[in-house]
């Protein structure tokens, strides 16, 4: 009779939990539907119904720390999967070639600032470098959102924003798994060998990448769409996991795994995955809100608005070297609007580093950057469309 019990209860407590992961997606689409009629990007609304729905919040739920985290992880590497399959290697090394200058202004003029702050904020080395790499990534996501639905995707502003996106994307390759070491202390020498690790898995990434597509894949997209869709997620869960095991980044990972799948495989799958895009992104970003409590990131607001107005102008000023020579005055502003925010890689560095005592409110701080700078690179990108010149 008491196993009968517990049973039943199991059973309730089962059927409250996909109650309200039910009610939580429903919410979900109604925030991206209020984004999209407000014509902003809906990164912001995620992750204040996190802040709602999580500790201390409106109505908090009760998930598991475990059930978060693993949720969130989930939710970046699949989103960072997608983003890899918007390009491919050679366009990549193209990009590389012609950009490497703007990816070299975009260092000075937001990860060293960055860094200082940090400094001066009491932070530490490892604030610092953490730090630095929060302000200096940009929002591959939000910031491909927003070509897409601005229709500008075939402008040169549009062309120029990717190239310092990627660049961005891929030193994070060698960055993170540093950070990684730093923030765990164990010694230079093993944080070299995890750096050498991750610049060699790129490297073979891409050698293997420029070459002749993997073998059977094309017909796989043709015949077996959903067999393919299957084997890409295991393979980018898969190594993800085994890439942070040996002490590589899995979102990289993840991000490399779909850089792999090009041409025509890669067209298949990007269209395939499309709806998918915004539920990723959505679990990813609701998931962090929800393990941050609200009453947290109030307190800390005055120190992400100081970084949110360092960053913001560092990016308007790759905006104007990267512009500088295009016929229209307003580019590089545009430009500039595309890059201001942060996401994805700077809410992964700060989950990263958060271990750290000393760098306890990394989170909710990161968190508080990305509502500010989300929410200015929309209003400005409104600002500067009307006169924009496809």
């Amino acid at each position: 009779m008491t196993q009968i019990v517990h049973l039943a209860a199991g059973a309730q407590q089962v059927s409250v939990t996909m109650l309200e992961i039910g009610a939580v997606f429903v919410l979900l689409g109604l925030l991206s539907y209020l984004a999209l009629k407000l014509k902003i990007s809906s990164v912001p609304l995620f992750l204040l119904a996190g802040l709602a729905l999580g500790k201390g919040g409106i109505v908090p739920l009760d998930f598991s720390e475990e059930f978060l985290n693993v949720g969130a992880e989930i939710g970046a590497l699949l989103l960072l999967l997608v983003l890899g399959f918007e390009y491919s290697a050679s366009e990549l090394v193209a990009t590389m070639k012609k950009r490497w200058h703007a990816g070299v202004v975009d260092l000075l003029l937001n990860a060293i600032p960055a860094a200082v702050l940090a400094l001066v904020l009491g932070y530490g080395p490892l604030g610092a470098l953490a730090f630095g790499g929060i302000m200096f990534v940009s929002s591959s996501g939000i910031a491909s959102q927003l070509i897409r639905e601005t229709g500008w995707a075939r402008s040169d502003v549009a062309k120029r924003t990717t190239g310092v996106l990627v660049f961005e994307d891929l030193m994070l390759a060698p960055y993170l798994p540093l950070v990684v070491a730093a923030t765990l202390g164990i010694g230079v020498l093993a944080g070299l060998v995890s750096v050498g690790i991750a610049l060699a898995v790129t490297a073979g990434v891409f050698l293997i990448a420029m070459g002749r597509e993997l073998p059977g894949l094309r017909s796989l997209a043709q015949r077996g769409p959903g067999v393919l869709l299957l084997l890409v997620f295991g393979s980018a869960l898969a190594l993800a996991g085994l890439a942070n095991m040996v002490g590589f980044s899995g979102a990289v990972a993840a991000f490399l795994v779909g850089m792999l799948l090009t041409g025509e495989v890669a067209e298949s799958l990007r269209s395939r995955f499309a709806p998918l895009r915004d539920i990723f992104s959505a679990i990813f970003f609701l998931f962090f809100g929800l393990s941050i409590a609200a009453s947290d990131v109030l307190a800390v607001i005055p120190i992400a608005l100081a970084f949110s107005v360092v960053g913001v102008l560092g990016k308007f000023g790759v905006g104007w070297w990267l512009g500088r020579d295009m016929s229209d005055p307003m580019s590089w502003k545009r430009i500039g609007a595309f890059l201001s925010s942060r996401g994805e890689f700077s809410m992964i560095i700060a989950s990263t580093v958060a271990v750290q005592a000393s760098l306890g409110q990394v989170k909710e701080i990161t968190l508080g950057i990305v509502v500010i700078t989300a929410t200015i690179s929309t209003l400005a990108i409104r600002m500067f469309r009307s006169r924009f010149e496809q």
